[in-house]
């Protein structure tokens, strides 16, 4: 018999779109049962909304001061808590910085190895994984005779339906929490503009952009097709902007249905973080550029002439 659980990523009391990828992940185990647990100060909302999910048998939620901020020294206590008073051969995380981060926690309490960036499921204990930068896709096997903690690549799923009405549990666990890791703050990025984690639209700009200031050009066209925004390595490196908007294997790994980047040539690190998108659209003055490779189409050209022709043939 195996069973799963879903450790809930969420932020702000809403559910993130990750987790609702994992769940979906989680429907190709075959498993007998799917549950999903919710770490927070006041979980409630957060269950109620994972409660909707297809597949999901029970949402568990634990209510306690130590979870008003996603802290991985203090959930992987807990979360190892729940999965033994559950007794379940599966725990499931998404490959977020909070998944990565609490995770391997999770495993090393367990005292378990553990597979990460899940891309495609083969089996209870067989799965498929990027290596080397995306280039390449590992099969791993994984022993069966032993409780098995993995995070899912959330761009290799879809998200799962809503029409679930899983039960919700208000539990409690008794373990001991580490006190040598405290909030201090978080710092975020606030945009109006669409999530570039989630969003089906995303407009990139690189290197090749110049400039911070340069920078506006991306900006204006990406608002006015509704899309979200994104950056390279190199441009995020020459400080034209900042860190959380790098798309890549460093960066967020993203799986829009329309991509396009402006003078980006296309290193492979860059590459691992679009592979999954759908219709990938490449602008690059120079005819040789690697990205050309794997766009669906390709302009050569200036991209401050080809931005205001695209702009006004769109209206």
């Amino acid at each position: 018999m195996s069973t799963i659980l879903i450790i809930a990523d969420h932020a702000h009391g809403r559910l993130s779109a990750a987790t609702r990828k994992v769940v979906r992940c989680a429907a190709d185990f075959g498993a007998d049962a799917v549950d999903i647990l919710v770490l927070a100060d006041h979980g409630a909302d957060v269950a109620a909304e994972a409660a909707r999910l297809s597949g999901i048998r029970t949402v568990k939620y634990i209510d306690h001061a130590a979870n008003a901020h996603a802290l991985a020294a203090a959930a992987a206590p807990q979360i190892v808590a729940a999965v033994e008073a559950g007794d379940y051969s599966h725990v499931l995380g998404s490959n977020t910085s909070f998944g990565k981060d609490v995770m391997p926690r999770v495993a090393a309490l367990l005292g378990v190895g553990m597979v990460t960036d899940l891309m495609r499921v083969l089996g209870a204990h067989e799965f498929e994984r990027p290596t080397y930068a995306g280039n390449a896709v590992d099969t791993i096997a994984a022993p069966d005779d032993r409780i098995l903690v993995a995070t899912v690549r959330g761009a290799s799923f879809e998200p799962a339906a809503e029409d679930g009405e899983a039960t919700i549990e208000a539990v409690s666990v008794d373990v001991h929490l580490p006190e040598h890791t405290r909030y201090i703050g978080m710092e975020e990025h606030a945009s109006d503009r669409p999530d570039l984690g989630n969003a089906p639209r995303v407009v990139t700009g690189g290197r090749g952009v110049g400039s911070e200031d340069n920078f506006r050009v991306i900006y204006d066209f990406a608002d006015h097709i509704g899309a979200a925004v994104g950056a390279s390595r190199a441009a995020v490196d020459a400080g034209y902007v900042p860190n959380d908007m790098q798309v890549g294997q460093t960066g967020k790994i993203i799986a829009p249905e329309l991509y396009i980047c402006f003078g980006i040539s296309g290193a492979i690190q860059h590459l691992a973080g679009i592979k999954d998108a759908g219709t990938i659209v490449a602008v690059n003055k120079d005819a040789d550029a690697p990205i050309f490779e794997v766009a669906d189409y390709g302009l050569v050209g200036d991209l401050f002439e080809v931005i205001p022709a695209i702009t006004k043939a769109i209206g």
